[in-house]
């Protein structure tokens, strides 16, 4: 196992980084990754980034929108923020957030604290939110990677999201803001550097990871990625589409949005986007209903023919095809 830690702080370059260690660098080796970013917010590998945001706010504080690999929610990073990445050889295909959560809770709790793996993929301190955590499974190998709030500006963070109100119901709280707490105010006069040192030397004594940093040729390849995807406006952002119907729902998993163009009562295109979790190319969902009558048998007979858990954890073809044509 490597250990990678580096100063970088842009959200372009570290996103890239992540995907360079996942899909390129010794896929023998397993990694553990601690990095910062600099203001910006990181959107969720299915969602719509400007519903998602505050873009007047964005532009007037100039922070960063950068998409990730991975499913869920929009969050906020700043330099009050740490964020950690294992990336792992693995038997499994399915998500699984509470196995790869636990070493990460066990490291806090050494602290004194009291961290629980909670919900769908939150780690709790005092019954708030300390830590949202993610996943991509592709061939074999897991990128697990979460946020740790150790001093966050948490002002800035219930400024900068636009959080769905189906979203702050389902959790039964006031706002986004009511539950994030920041781990620093549990421990008084511990600094974010003294608290990532922590983090390093429990992993480095439990683990026993070698230190890698990167060479020349991997800055250039990650700085490559960074300037064709991670930087560009139709990785962060996409083409909004164009649609006559939009539905929203929420289920156990997270929350789905449909866009739909229909003419006839034929789907002339769709597009589901939201904080849901899942390791398959949603378009192949959505290419496969396209010119599909909007009616439920219809829908069904398509969507059987596909894994639909695959692309939506915890969906299955009959309920979503109830959610499109209702």
């Amino acid at each position: 196992m490597k250990f990678i830690i580096y100063p970088e702080t842009d959200a372009y370059f570290n996103l890239a980084a992540e995907e360079y260690v996942f899909s390129t660098l010794d896929k023998e080796q397993e990694y553990i990754m601690l990095w910062q970013n600099a203001n910006a917010v990181v959107i969720g590998k299915h969602q719509n980034t400007l519903e998602e945001i505050s873009l007047p706010y964005v532009e007037e504080h100039n922070i960063q929108i950068v998409r990730r690999l991975t499913g869920g929610g929009a969050v906020y990073h700043d330099l009050g923020n740490l964020n950690y990445t294992f990336i792992l050889n693995v038997q499994q295909s399915e998500i699984n957030f509470r196995a790869f959560s636990q070493p990460m809770a066990d490291a806090l709790n050494q602290l004194g604290l009291n961290v629980e793996f909670s919900g769908r993929n939150d780690l709790i301190l005092d019954g708030k939110k300390i830590s949202g955590v993610a996943q991509y499974i592709k061939n074999g190998r897991v990128l697990h990677h979460g946020t740790l709030l150790f001093n966050s500006n948490l002002n800035v963070l219930s400024n900068v999201l636009n959080v769905s109100n189906k979203k702050i119901e389902s959790k039964g709280v006031k706002s986004v803001r009511s539950r994030v707490t920041n781990i620093a105010d549990y421990l008084p006069g511990m600094t974010m550097d003294e608290f990532k040192e922590h983090l390093e030397r429990t992993f480095m004594d439990e683990l026993k990871p070698e230190r890698y940093h990167f060479s020349e040729k991997d800055l250039a390849a990650i700085r490559e990625l960074r300037d064709t995807k991670y930087s560009t406006w139709d990785w962060n952002y996409g083409k909004s589409p164009e649609f006559d119907l939009r539905k929203e729902f929420r289920f156990n998993e997270g929350g789905v949005t449909i866009y739909m163009k229909v003419n006839a009562g034929v789907i002339q295109e769709i597009r589901l986007y939201g904080d849901f979790f899942g390791n398959g190319d949603i378009s192949d969902i959505e290419n496969k209903l396209q010119f599909v009558k909007l009616r439920e048998e219809d829908v069904r007979n398509v969507l059987r023919s596909l894994n639909v858990g695959n692309y939506i954890l915890g969906m299955d073809a009959d309920t979503l095809a109830k959610y499109i044509t209702d």
